[in-house]
């Protein structure tokens, strides 16, 4: 059996790295493109709560009421709205001009008195977007908390001192999802790159008949998988360095983890996705069967399945295991947890290992379709 030639894995990896660089598409896909889709990603998915208009009604005149209208008026998060009457802002919120509308009742300033204060209050969401629903509600939930708290101050200032509740949220403290979107944006960017442009690496060889021409010469199935690999690792690693500066120096993105663990965490997530796209390619032979092959089954499962937007644990059981199979996930996940946080570098090490299985099934099933010869 042909023993593996350095001479000749050089020359191979040489011709396709020019290949590369004489193909406009292939530096469009690593770099362009990486771009484009982390700015959409990056500032197009919000998940920020900040622009939410709501409307505002209040019955009762008593101090309790307005001091309640100031807490709600004092938060950044809403663009509050006063209206004459409930049904000026139900027209509102049918027209869309609003997301929520709260009603602090007549009998408001009487029910605090008694300590029903909260039956008081009605809040009324639109319910077409359960997200924007939700947000209204904890919007006015926080409110009223912070509203009891300062009347339970307020009223505590002769009787002593007071016990104050102090929130803090760890590793995302600025409650910014892009710090968690971006990170997640770019696994499905890298799958993208991944899988794409090794997805049309030996279709383009056989669709313009140089294949031939290579199993005419003595390389080995070896030399010519690793051939199709170790320049895209390149581009591919090159790739995820600039989605890395733009996601630091450009979006602001904090990174506390490891370089080194990102280097290898990332080698992991190339070898499944090089060897996806490089099997797709294989089998199907035709460049265009092969890109739309990848890009149905890396990128949706990818932007669906990863938990990059969707919670996986709130998706069906089924759907929960089929994500195990799909690299993205455990790429993400690192990614989110090498951003926000330099503590668990542990946890990297069972998604380290799904990955490193996945990487050996793509490209094991890869070598087992790759022959030398014409049929």
């Amino acid at each position: 059996m042909p023993t593996l030639s350095i001479r000749r894995l050089f020359a191979l990896c040489r011709k396709e790295t020019y290949q590369i660089v004489r193909d406009p598409s292939s530096i469009l896909i690593a770099f362009v493109m990486p771009l484009i889709l982390l700015f959409v990603f990056g500032y197009g998915i919000n998940l920020d709560a900040n622009y939410l208009r709501i409307g505002l009604l209040v019955e009762d005149t008593g101090s309790a009421a307005l001091q309640f209208e100031q807490t709600l008026r004092a938060g950044n998060a809403f663009n509050v709205r006063s209206g004459n009457s409930r049904q000026a802002l139900m027209a509102a919120l049918v027209r869309g001009e609003i997301r929520g509308m709260v009603i602090i009742k007549s009998d408001f300033s009487a029910k605090v008195q008694q300590g029903q204060g909260a039956a008081a209050i009605q809040v009324l969401a639109d319910g077409s977007e359960p997200n924007t629903a939700q947000f209204v509600s904890a919007y006015v939930n926080g409110a009223w908390a912070r509203w009891q708290t300062a009347m339970g101050q307020n009223r505590s200032i002769q009787s002593g001192p007071t016990i104050n509740v102090e929130t803090r949220t760890w590793f995302n403290p600025s409650n910014v999802s892009r710090n968690f979107l971006v990170p997640g944006s770019i696994a499905v960017v890298m799958t993208i790159i991944g899988a794409l442009l090794t997805s049309l690496v030996v279709a383009r060889e056989w669709e313009r008949g140089t294949m031939e021409a290579l199993l005419a010469t003595p390389v080995t199935k070896l030399e010519l998988l690793l051939s199709k690999i170790l320049p895209y690792y390149v581009l591919g690693m090159a790739a995820m360095t600039l989605c890395l500066m733009v996601a630091v120096l450009v979006m602001a993105v904090p990174f506390r983890g490891s370089l080194l663990a990102l280097l290898g965490i990332s080698s992991l997530f190339l070898a499944c996705a090089l060897g996806q796209g490089l099997y797709l390619s294989t089998v199907l032979r035709v460049q265009f069967n092969a890109a739309q092959a990848a890009l149905t089954v890396a990128f949706l499962p990818a932007m669906m399945l990863s938990g990059f937007v969707f919670e996986i644990s709130s998706m069906p059981h089924y759907l929960q295991w089929l994500t195990r199979i799909i690299p993205a996930r455990y790429f993400a996940n690192s990614l989110q947890t090498l951003f926000q946080t330099d503590l668990v570098t542990s946890a990297l090490y069972l998604n380290a290992l799904y990955l490193s299985a996945l990487g050996v099934l793509w490209l094991g099933l890869t070598a087992l379709k790759t022959k030398r010869t014409l049929d």
